[in-house]
């Protein structure tokens, strides 16, 4: 009976370490990366403070990702009025085809400072322009001062993105902001492109009269499952 209360405490306290030691990363390149706690992103830059305390921001071209809270955002290049930038893609689903979102929740609540430390002060401007008339990429600023009483935290909205090699650039899918007659078939034109070589699935989405995010993430898993 002791030796097994004693596997059990072992366990247990083997399944805290690793809980305890699970850090947000940054992946500089393949082989070079950073652990740490990362603050915020407004999809240009992504802020992180380091396991030394220290704070630290980059830039979508100085990375190739990271993973926060388990998800991971991928650095992609995409045409922003004509010119090239990089910006970072939230992966929502890979295989034949990948589904990216831009959007949502971009920052989380600044840790309360340890005694005789100051904590910085975080902020995200969602700029203007961009996708479909969203703005990414205002900047963060980080500043120095005590622990702001609210949460920093900004919600945008989300935009889609689909790719699949073969078949051009990365496409957006309009999916905020209503679903319009010219909009919706738009979506059903890019999905029926993406999502080929499948009339079971090709049927669904023209028989489809709106789309939001769930339905076209079920519809590009439901291709994934097939085309591996």
């Amino acid at each position: 009976m002791r030796t097994i209360k004693t596997f059990t405490m072992v366990m247990f306290l083997l399944i805290a370490g690793i809980g305890l030691k699970a850090q947000d990363i940054v992946v500089i390149a393949p082989g070079n990366f950073l652990r740490g706690t990362i603050q915020a992103t407004d999809y240009t830059n992504v802020v992180l403070t380091k396991e030394d305390e220290s704070v630290v921001q980059y830039r979508a071209t100085d990375i190739q990702e990271f993973v926060w809270n388990g998800e991971t955002y991928v650095s992609k290049p995409i045409i922003i009025k004509k010119k090239m930038e990089h910006r970072f893609f939230k992966i929502l689903e890979q295989g034949a085809v990948n589904l990216y979102a831009i959007g949502g929740s971009t920052g989380v609540d600044v840790p309360e400072p340890k005694r005789r430390r100051i904590t910085p002060s975080i902020g995200i401007g969602a700029g203007s322009g961009g996708f479909g008339g969203v703005g990414f990429g205002g900047g963060i600023s980080i500043g120095g001062g005590r622990r702001q009483e609210a949460p920093v935290k900004r919600v945008m909205p989300s935009t889609f993105f689909i790719e699949k090699v073969g078949t051009g650039p990365m496409s957006e899918l309009p999916v905020e902001g209503g679903n319009s007659e010219g909009k919706t078939q738009h979506i059903k034109n890019i999905l029926l492109q993406k999502l080929s070589n499948d009339e079971d699935l090709a049927e669904r989405i023209k028989a489809t009269e709106s789309f939001d995010g769930k339905l076209i993430r079920a519809f590009v898993t439901a291709y994934n499952a097939v085309h591996k």
